[in-house]
């Protein structure tokens, strides 16, 4: 295995859901853990290390601060504060903007050079701020994007025709949020395009796909109504990530990256899109070719960001 490092801001259930899925998978060699409040990141540490007997790859895993990011592979960001009772959803981006431009301060102020990915929400209006604080190439900073609704997505349909989600291919474009989008017309149930899946099995028919694709966007909603958070998930989306990095894997991945003119949409934003990762980071984004459809989808998706853009201090 690979030695490698990985540096956790935000000790919340997110990030810790990351970290417990690292220990569990033996992605990495080395864990940090950083948070306002040291003594929350030194008990989780602790309790992670007592559960070392069991891991599959011996991992050290302490509690640091910011200059521990120096020699870092990566800096995963989940940091970040919620909303406050009469507080309009621009003061809390513009609030947590701030929080993510002095982390990102922080860290690169160690002399960083790794790669930071985010996976605070707004993810992909955050990410563009660390990208921006950051000063790093935007090959080097992004966010865990639609990687999750992805995987919902992969899942909901598995569950439907009763195919290994393995074998389901498919994507979520757009914002990490009421705007995504699903991109049926490059769907794919192993090489089999799902459209021709459809056509010669009962299990599944059009009208299903908008039922599964509103199921995957209100699943966060239906998670939270329950249990008040969600973060199972995201915990092991980012130990993907983190994996398709670490072991220069050249996956595709859906995730938060910048468009710089790539699709035909706003650019100068970080959207969800697929794109290539390895241990450079974003190799390059893979350009789908999409439906009318899919291309207003994607270009209402981006108007919406950077109306929010637009609004926001930096």
């Amino acid at each position: 295995m690979p030695k490698s490092k990985v540096v956790i801001v935000g000790t919340g259930m997110v990030g810790m859901s990351y970290a417990y899925s690292l220990l569990n998978q033996g992605t990495i060699e080395e864990l940090v853990l950083i948070d306002i409040n040291k003594e929350r990141a030194e008990g989780e540490a602790m309790d992670l290390n007592h559960g070392l007997s069991f891991a599959p790859r011996k991992m050290k895993i302490y509690a640091g601060d910011y200059s521990d990011c120096k020699d870092a592979d990566m800096v995963v960001v989940t940091a970040g504060v919620s909303q406050k009772e009469g507080e309009t959803r621009i003061d809390l981006l513009n609030r947590n903007a701030a929080i993510m431009k002095i982390v990102v301060k922080s860290i690169m102020k160690s002399g960083f050079g790794g790669i930071i990915l985010v996976a605070s929400n707004p993810v992909d209006v955050l990410t563009y701020v660390a990208w921006k604080a950051s000063g790093l190439p935007s090959s080097k900073v992004f966010g865990s994007g639609t990687s999750l609704d992805t995987a919902r997505l992969r899942f909901e349909i598995a569950q439907k025709i009763s195919i290994s989600v393995k074998n389901i291919h498919a994507y979520i474009m757009g914002e990490h949020g009421d705007t995504e989008f699903a991109c049926w017309s490059n769907a794919y149930i192993g090489a089999k395009p799902l459209v021709d899946v459809i056509e010669t099995m009962k299990e599944i028919d059009l009208e299903d796909l908008e039922h599964i694709h509103s199921d995957v966007k209100n699943s966060a909603y239906e998670i939270i109504k329950r249990k008040k958070a969600t973060y199972y998930g995201i915990g092991m989306t980012l130990v993907s990530i983190t994996s398709a990095i670490i072991n220069n894997e050249n996956r595709i991945v859906p995730i938060s990256v910048y468009n710089d003119g790539i699709y035909d949409a706003e650019d100068d934003l970080y959207i969800g899109l697929p794109a290539v990762l390895n241990a450079e980071g974003v190799h390059h984004v893979v350009k789908l070719k999409l439906n009318d459809k899919e291309q207003k989808q994607l270009k209402h998706s981006a108007k919406l960001l950077r109306d929010i853009l637009d609004q926001m201090e930096f």
